[in-house]
């Protein structure tokens, strides 16, 4: 070598699933060895998507997934809820296993709605054999929200909070949030989001949704409520709405109305009607 010494005799072999010490900063993540310098040091591909170079081997260790026999793998199964590489890209989200190929692959259904074929099953671990490993290094909360339900969020951490819809979950417990004004945010921490008050209605008290229903309407979609009056009930989910500034939109949908009994009306200023 450069150095005028022997490299070091490379303990693992590409393809090996590793823990690593990320940048020698202490936190171990796993990941796979992508290649194997001369000098003895590893690249290595993380399961988060991170990739890092020439590691030193003393910072690689083994992890438990690594160990398991092939009969553990063999559990995988139709029903099984596992945690699966998500397009092959390194991060795992929880999912159930839908169909089995009979060829080493996989359809998943994942959690946050999500579908994959044809997965392969060495991207696919049972949910019993490893804890996920957030950045953060602890373990991910258990999920207080499901998709698709109304919170509210405190956006990007600068202590107002607006509402949204959560779109996913992600494996380290933080979500993805849909907000009304037409946003968008990723993973975002659980303690950011909490719920609101329209969340919590029931599906009996959208159906008080009538024509001459006084109403605060999503205009035209675009997250902002301001009062109205319903003129038309569609039949299909969908209302026709007089607006009290005017205003008028048809086919608004049910989702995008709320009874003003509901609610605290918004005015298109700002401020309290």
């Amino acid at each position: 070598s450069r150095s005028g010494g022997s490299p070091p005799a490379a303990v693992w072999e590409v393809g090996d699933k590793v823990e690593s010490n990320y940048k020698g900063r202490g936190k171990w993540y796993a990941g796979k060895i992508k290649r194997i310098r001369l000098d003895g040091s590893y690249d290595i591909d993380y399961d988060d998507g991170e990739y890092e170079r020439a590691i030193d081997a003393d910072l690689v260790r083994g992890r438990e997934e690594s160990k398991l026999s092939s009969t553990s793998k063999s559990r995988i199964e139709v029903g099984s809820k596992v945690e699966a590489n998500y397009r092959g890209k390194g991060k795992y989200y929880p999912a159930r296993v839908n169909r089995d190929r009979g060829d080493g692959t996989f359809d998943i259904d994942y959690d946050d709605g999500e579908r994959e074929m044809r997965v392969p099953e060495d991207m696919i671990r049972l949910k019993s054999e490893t804890a996920s490993i957030s950045r953060s290094g602890g373990s991910p909360p258990a999920a207080v929200w499901e998709v698709g339900d109304k919170v509210e969020s405190n956006y990007k951490g600068r202590g107002k909070w607006y509402a949204g819809k959560i779109k996913r979950i992600r494996l380290d417990g933080s979500y993805d949030i849909d907000y009304d004004d037409g946003e968008y945010e990723r993973a975002i921490d659980a303690d950011l989001v909490r719920g609101r008050e329209e969340s919590k209605l029931s599906s009996t008290s959208k159906s008080r949704i009538e024509v001459g229903s006084k109403v605060e309407a999503n205009y035209r979609g675009k997250g902002k409520y301001y009062p109205a009056r319903v003129n038309r009930d569609r039949g299909d989910g969908t209302f026709d709405i007089d607006y009290d500034d005017g205003e008028r939109e048809m086919r608004v949908p049910e989702d995008m109305i709320r009874l003003k009994s509901e609610t605290a009306s918004i005015s298109r200023s700002g401020g309290s009607p």
